[in-house]
């Protein structure tokens, strides 16, 4: 049943159509306020050694110190205005084209309070926010909550989510997701914005994370069931890490608490992520600035345009942790924020192991990470940094794949991510016209520009010009501040097309892109206040620096100008806006979740499939839609299932949980619960 007064297209003067709550309590408010990239792409300035200890003295920073160094949904529609899809005015396409893995009846985009699938497909929930995980937790109960049970149940907002075989079980897997941001309007009833208690703010802590539960399938059917088995483990907000790389140890990342700079306390804001080879999750710590407050002053005169950067002091704290916990008040703990950030990685066959920070691969807000391995067993590491003109990055590992799955593979294997280059790009490409696109479509060459080299002795080398190579280790987009890099808008998820070895990357939406004062259009991102996004193909030398690469997707109104489709015919094709995460199937098609999908169309957000080679090169394909309010995230496309991460259902303007505007998905009168969902095939595996 639709619920009135949802106000989901709130505009928030043309900034964004997420709701205001969404905003604020997932990103600090971002979208309404002056973006972090204010440079030109030159330096912000040389700060030097002796400029930092004039800040603080040289007794107070001690032998320690160094030279320092100075994303919310845009969700709008597209210049080209939100009207109908150029087939259909319901969005489907006039034609159902299939593609093997595509042949499906794309949904009709709508607005219900349900998971919509297509005909000849079912669907079930397979964990919700609250449920146990580990043996002996309690169940949930919404007006019970405490720290200790929310510490041992699967947490809020769930994110980015994949499975892991099991040996030896059949139809058996470690699910491993995150859990990305709390929203205490919807979590707690009664609760005061600004002013929540220990026993919420606790909660919350514990419902961040990060969880591994075993699930367990059934024959004739993609259901995934869990099990509360030996390696389910829940890493909150309070769980032990270990940071490693030129970041450990330095005094930035020394705390009352850690003076040696290395076990950091949790990790917040996971936002995507992706699975080693060798069996490890990896996941982006992205928003952890709306998490600390106190003060927008820095302690040391040099700090002020690194924090300026980085937009610490400048995101709004929704969540208020600091009144219980001093690490989170930055007049009291400066450098906490510095321990987060980072590209963080779990073992999750090993549910007593401590989990990693790797500062090798920069820190910044930071989407996630995935792997692609050469035919000669180089890795190579891929992630965005989720923001309003920032930076797309790589990793060339100077380690190799460990073969085998015994404990003394894993701890090599583990210890690849410490030691390599960190590159930034730098694209080039013609000349564009807003709305215009180019004969033959968005097409150019880029260039990775090295930044940081971290050895096998632990030291590491800059490659940044008056940079030591900590500081770019901790202030990575001010290295691509100074060699150049080019702003993008929003790159979100980025990963590797296992088939073909080609680079796609997720621009969700820049509303600010060549507005006065901001940024102009350029080749991969061709529109003024972009606010529907494109689909970014790379073709990379993957151990090298030069690359080519097009626009698959210019997302938006397949009836408007400004929008492309791979060349495919747009009346043929679902109209998709604001990609977020993407994933592939075993056909070598991409499958693209989105986040804003309402900013450019009156719909709930979706999941769609993409065609990426042949004839058929750009055809997409709606597959299914989550409730009113959510965002579709962490999509897992596989022969016999599909899984979506259905991120705050029913999160609107309107919505508390003592007035909740969304039932889904246990429905009555029951309050909305983020969770994952199973849909699989009646007869036949997806897209058959």
């Amino acid at each position: 049943m639709r619920l009135p007064n949802l106000r989901l297209l709130t505009d928030h003067d043309g900034k964004s159509a997420r709701s205001h709550t969404t905003c604020k309590y997932k990103c600090g408010n971002q979208c309404f306020r002056e973006h972090d990239n204010q440079s030109d792409n030159e330096y912000f300035g040389d700060i030097t050694r002796r400029t930092v200890l004039r800040g603080a003295g040289v007794a107070a920073l001690g032998a320690g110190a160094v030279t320092v160094l100075a994303a919310c949904g845009d969700n709008g529609s597209s210049g080209a205005g939100a009207s109908s899809s150029a087939a259909a005015g319901n969005g489907a396409p006039s034609e159902n084209v299939n593609a093997p893995g595509l042949n499906f009846n794309a949904i009709t985009p709508n607005k219900a309070d349900a998971v919509t699938v297509p005909e000849g497909y079912e669907q079930a929930v397979v964990i919700r926010w609250g449920d146990p995980v580990v043996p002996g937790a309690p169940q949930f109960d919404f007006d019970k909550q405490t720290p200790e049970a929310q510490a041992q149940q699967f947490g809020f907002n769930n994110d980015f989510t994949d499975l892991i075989p099991v040996d030896g079980k059949p139809d058996t897997f470690l699910m491993v997701c995150n859990q990305e941001y709390t929203t205490g309007t919807a979590m707690f009833k009664g609760y005061k914005e600004g002013d929540p208690t220990e026993n919420q703010v606790r909660v919350e802590m514990a419902a961040h994370g990060i969880t591994v539960v075993e699930v367990k399938g059934e024959p004739g059917s993609g259901k995934l069931t869990p099990v509360l088995g030996e390696y389910n483990r829940r890493i909150t907000a309070s769980t032990e890490f270990e940071l490693r790389g030129p970041a450990a140890g330095t005094f930035f990342t020394k705390t009352t608490a850690d003076p040696t700079g290395t076990r950091v306390l949790g990790t917040i804001a996971n936002c995507s992520g992706g699975i080693t080879p060798w069996g490890t999750m990896i996941s982006g710590e992205e928003n952890y600035t709306n998490y600390f407050s106190g003060t927008d002053k820095p302690p040391l005169d040099g700090l002020k345009e690194g924090w300026k950067r980085y937009g610490v002091g400048k995101d709004e704290d929704a969540h208020h942790w600091m009144k219980f916990e001093d690490r989170f008040d930055l007049s009291k703990e400066p450098n906490e924020i510095n321990r987060f950030g980072y590209l963080v990685e779990v073992n999750p066959h090993d549910p007593k192991s401590t989990p990693i920070k790797h500062s090798a691969l920069g820190r910044m807000k930071r989407e996630g990470g995935n792997i692609y391995v050469t035919p000669t067993g180089e890795v190579v590491t891929y992630c965005g940094d989720d923001s309003k003109f920032e930076y797309i990055y790589k990793f060339v590992s100077s380690r190799k794949i460990q073969p085998g799955k015994g404990a003394a593979a894993m701890e090599s294997n583990m210890r690849i991510l410490d030691e390599g280059t960190l590159y930034v790009a730098k694209f080039e490409g013609q000349k564009v016209e807003n709305g215009t696109v180019p004969e033959g479509g968005y097409k150019g060459t880029g260039k990775w520009i090295p930044l940081l080299t971290t050895k096998a002795d632990g030291s590491a080398e800059s490659h940044v010009e008056g940079m030591p190579a900590e500081n770019v280790a901790l202030w990575t987009r001010v290295a691509g501040d100074k060699v150049g890099a080019t702003k993008m808008d929003r790159p979100e998820d980025i990963e590797p097309n296992p088939k073909t070895g080609k680079i796609y990357c997720a621009l969700t939406n820049n509303s600010d892109r060549g507005t006065e004062g901001k940024a102009g259009i350029d080749t991969p991102n061709p529109r003024v206040k972009n606010k529907s996004g494109q689909l970014l193909e790379i073709t990379d030398n993957h151990t090298g620096t030069d690359f080519s690469w097009d626009l698959l997707l210019v997302c938006g109104d397949p009836a408007a100008a400004d929008t492309y489709y791979g060349g495919f015919d747009k009346t043929k094709v679902s109209r998709i806006s604001c990609p977020d995460n993407v994933t592939f199937d075993s056909h070598g098609n991409l499958w693209i979740s989105t986040d804003g999908t309402n900013a450019t169309f009156d719909s709930n957000d979706g999941l769609f499939g993409v065609v990426l080679e042949g004839k058929d090169r750009g055809l997409t394909k709606q597959f299914l839609t989550v409730p009113f309010g959510a965002e579709t995230c962490g999509p897992v496309v596989r022969d016999n299932r599909v899984l979506v991460a259905v991120q705050h259902p029913g999160e609107t303007d309107d919505a508390t949980a003592d007035k909740p505007t969304s039932h889904w998905p246990d429905g009555g009168s029951s309050q909305p619960r983020p969770s994952v969902v199973a849909v699989w095939k009646k007869s036949g595996n997806i897209g058959s």
